[in-house]
């Protein structure tokens, strides 16, 4: 995570023949000011699940373990939810990274000739 800036100060000060004739030949000081935004987090997508009558359970697990890095509880406990509920969280991650595990759960299913569904929403 990045720090935000401090707030930082410079003086400077003008010299009488560099000033802009209004000084009356007198040393002006300034102060210049920079600060910078503190960077706010990144958005954050849900990762579902969507139940299908074709996919095994045991293929969903696997997924879950393979993409999520859930143990095998875990992942059976979200497979359970999927197929009782209709879709289940699998994980929450900024949104490049939900969309590429949307990406590996649908080529995976695709290549194992599974309709399984997984899409993303805003968290």
């Amino acid at each position: 995570m990045v720090q935000p800036m401090p707030l930082t100060a410079f003086a400077v000060r003008a010299s009488a023949d560099e000033g802009d004739g209004e000084s009356g030949g007198q040393n002006q000081v300034g102060v210049a000011t920079k600060t910078r935004a503190k960077p706010k987090k990144p958005s954050q997508f849900k990762v579902l699940m969507l139940n299908d009558d074709y996919t095994p359970m045991e293929f969903v697990v696997l997924v879950l373990k393979r993409f999520f890095n859930m143990d095998l509880e875990q992942a059976t406990r979200v497979m359970l939810h999927v197929h009782q509920k209709g879709v289940g969280v699998c994980g929450i991650f900024p949104y490049e990274i939900a969309e590429t595990k949307v990406n590996q759960v649908m080529d995976f299913a695709k290549q194992n000739q599974h309709p399984l569904q997984c899409t993303l929403e805003k968290a």
